[in-house]
Formats: structure tokens, C-alpha cells, sequence
């Protein structure tokens, strides 16, 4: 198990925030949730967390394999507006949803944009990590499957232009 502390420019309030705890292994986390079969995982009302975790830890391991101990964060404020995931690195604060559906909707953008909203400074657009086959940019936030890119620490912190997919119209 790890945790993932929350984000806040103040350094006070990240003290009094609690934690997220994360599961290194998300099969363990199954097992003892009792889910055993591939259909049970895909209808349990967990799947989404255990989604994230899955990808949140697969991150982490990208950052650690790199050499480096990787600065991540999550986000929540007191109107339960959320970001999955907040990842520093060449400077920039990089946001990132994580959702287990397989099929984009735009309001996976919405925690990102009201993110922006706060006027934290160096955030880059950031990206939504779902679980369907489709590789594209909205709203200048990348779009696509973390399961399917080799090097996701990496392509995470890519700088915009560095292989970006081509923006949905």
C-alpha cells in the first residue's frame, strides 16, 4: 500500500488533509473485495476505483523506473470538485482524470477545467486516461488509454506538440 497525499499550494492545508490510500497490487485489492472473475470486476461498484488505482500505481512505477522519485498528488476541494491525479515534473503541474469507461464523454474534462479554473500556476492541460481504444486531443486535453501506450510516465510529462494525436473535431 501507498498514499497519495493531496495537493494545495499551501503547505499548511496539505498537513491537514488527509490521504489517499492506493493498493501497489490492485489484484490483492480485488481478492479481498471478492471479486474473483473478470465479469464480477467489470459490474462491481468499485470497478472505478480500482481502475484508478490500477493506472495511478502503473504511473508511479513509470516514475520510479525513470530513476526518480515521482512528485504526485491528488486534488479535492471543500465543493468535492476532484482531480484524480496531479503530477509535477519539468516544472509543470500536469492534472490527470482517470475513468474506467470505455466509451469518452466530455464531462471527463470538467474536474480539469474547473482545476484551471483556480489559477494555480504552470498547469499544463493535462489529460483524461479511460479505458477505451481511441487516441485524440479536446479542448487541448489528450484523450486516451494508459493501457495501451508503453512508457506512460513519460508520455504523461511529454511536452505539447511531442507526439500529440490529433485533436477531436
Amino acid at each position: 500500500m501507498f498514499e497519495l497525499p493531496p495537493f494545495s499550494e499551501n503547505i499548511r492545508k496539505r498537513v491537514i488533509k488527509s490521504s489517499k490510500i492506493l493498493f501497489t497490487d490492485v489484484g490483492l485489492a480485488a481478492f479481498l473485495l471478492g471479486i474473483h472473475t473478470t465479469e464480477q470486476a467489470f459490474h462491481d461498484p468499485l470497478r472505478g476505483s480500482l481502475y484508478e488505482n490500477l493506472v495511478i500505481a502503473d504511473i508511479i512505477k513509470g516514475g520510479l523506473n525513470t530513476g526518480i522519485r515521482p512528485e504526485v498528488y491528488f486534488f479535492r476541494d471543500s465543493h468535492g470538485n476532484e482531480v484524480d491525479l496531479l503530477i509535477r515534473g519539468r516544472g509543470t503541474l500536469v492534472p490527470v482524470e482517470i475513468k474506467s469507461a470505455g466509451t469518452f464523454s466530455v464531462d471527463f474534462i470538467r474536474g480539469l477545467e474547473k482545476f484551471h479554473a483556480l489559477g494555480v500556476k504552470r498547469v499544463a492541460e493535462g489529460a483524461v486516461l479511460y479505458n477505451g481504444e481511441q487516441r485524440f486531443n479536446v479542448r487541448g486535453v489528450r484523450v486516451f488509454n494508459p493501457l495501451l501506450v508503453e512508457g506512460i510516465w513519460e508520455t504523461l510529462l511529454a511536452l505539447p506538440g511531442e507526439d500529440d494525436p490529433e485533436p477531436l473535431h
